[in-house]
């Protein structure tokens, strides 16, 4: 049995061996092929563009011809003169290419003969009406002159490109037979190669059955750690979001402590301010000015003590919705600072938790442009649509890198956990100098 396999690896071996030369030797005899077709379709190609392209110059520069001798206006020498540019630059391209070919060159220097008479005809209309010799070029403008020159073009650029079609085609049917060779080639050789690996699996198949029993193990394992993995990560999820909840919760707590508490303290201080005030009226007048300054730290103070309560829980959001409290946070920001805000908002049908969902994303995002962004201009949009809404934040400032962005970004991570924990999505898009685009897509409410 020992001796069997050494005698079928001594001839797959070498069989193997023979079918691998002979197979480069055909792909690279192909290839050598293959290319000098391809190059001679190429040049075909080209060829056939440079005169399209030498036929448009041609029209561009008639019709830029045509509507300055018509209107007078300069602005037609503009696309007249690019094209009349082109033309000499594109007849020099067609020149190289017909360079190898004596009977195409001389079809050639007939239609760039042809296209000289048609250039000339056209700056000499031209130049007479720039010097105002009215008579000179309407009596150029209606003859036919003009048309036999660009019928001729025509008739030479037919030659060429029938020339350059046969070429191609004669570069196409050398393909084909080189694809057909290489066919049979393959062919051939893959029979032989199909032999040699028949005998190669024979000898093999031990080894891709321990292979499998090793790969279902692997598998087993794989399919182990990432069930672990996701049992973990939505262990961390529900942490995260209980922890966000208690986070709000603490901030509502706190909201209604300040405005409950430090709220009435500041107001009743104020009002006995005033009692003070009305009854010095005026004998004390040093004491009268400090009582005032007093009264303008405590209206600024309660003023800070509502900016607080407010950011930590906005109570518009229960008493306006959603749309008015936006408008709110957007023209307190732009008081604060030096940024222009637009709005586009439409009221949208959002639970309260959702609603508060959004508040924070463009409350976040508003804090990080008035952080970073060294932007001018901001726009918050919010719209409806078949059970979804859509939320963005869009500003003018320098942008970021994406890849940038590392793990202790925990305003972005926050802002994604948040919407995510909605049912919704968060994209961030941002480049260098190109501003920032925040958006989410949240599940509108049943």
């Amino acid at each position: 049995m020992k001796r069997f396999a050494i005698t079928k690896m001594a001839i797959s071996l070498p069989l193997a061996v023979l079918a691998a030369a002979l197979l480069i030797f055909i792909n690279e005899a192909s290839f050598q092929r293959s290319t000098a077709a391809a190059a001679n379709i190429e040049e075909a190609q080209q060829t056939r563009g440079a005169i399209n392209k030498l036929l448009q110059h041609v029209l561009d520069a008639e019709t830029g011809q045509r509507g300055y001798l018509l209107t007078g206006d300069p602005r037609y020498l503009e696309p007249y003169d690019t094209a009349m540019a082109d033309l000499h630059q594109n007849l020099g391209i067609l020149r190289q290419l017909f360079a190898p070919y004596e009977d195409q060159l001389s079809e050639f220097g007939v239609m760039s003969e042809h296209v000289s008479r048609k250039l000339a005809e056209m700056d000499l209309s031209v130049r007479m009406r720039k010097e105002g010799n009215e008579d000179a070029w309407k009596f150029i403008l209606t003859t036919d002159v003009g048309k036999v020159h660009m019928d001729a073009i025509r008739a030479q650029s037919a030659r060429l490109t029938a020339s350059s079609i046969r070429k191609m085609e004669s570069g196409q049917a050398q393909i084909k037979k080189t694809l057909l060779l290489s066919r049979i080639g393959i062919a051939t050789m893959a029979l032989a190669g199909l032999l040699a690996f028949y005998m190669y699996l024979q000898q093999t198949k031990a080894l891709l059955t321990a292979g499998k029993r090793e790969q279902v193990s692997l598998q087993r394992e794989r399919d182990m750690l990432e069930s672990q993995v996701r049992e973990r990560t939505a262990s961390l999820a529900k942490l995260a979001t209980h922890l966000q909840n208690v986070r709000e919760d603490e901030r509502g707590h706190l909201a209604r402590e300040l405005h409950d508490e430090l709220g009435s303290l500041l107001t009743s201080a104020k009002l006995d301010v005033a009692r003070l005030k009305s009854r010095l009226a005026g004998n004390v007048p040093e004491a009268t000015e400090r009582l005032a300054h007093l009264t303008s730290t405590l209206n600024s103070g309660i003023a800070l003590a509502r900016r607080i309560v407010e950011d930590l829980r906005p109570s518009s959001l229960s008493h306006l919705g959603l749309v008015a409290s936006l408008e709110i946070l957007a023209r307190e920001f732009q008081e604060r600072s030096e940024l222009t805000i637009t709005t586009d908002l439409e009221h949208v049908e959002l639970g309260g938790a959702a609603q508060l969902t959004v508040y924070r994303l463009v409350q976040e995002s508003l804090t990080n442009i008035g952080k970073y962004a060294e932007a001018k201009q901001a726009e918050i949009s919010l719209h409806s649509f078949d059970g979804y809404i859509t939320v963005e934040v869009r500003d003018n400032g320098k942008g970021f890198k994406l890849d940038s962005v590392g793990p202790t970004s925990h305003g972005l991570a926050g802002m994604r956990h948040r919407v995510e924990a909605a049912g919704g999505r968060l994209t961030v898009t941002s480049s260098d100098g190109r501003g920032t685009r925040i958006s989410a897509v949240l599940p509108r409410a049943s």
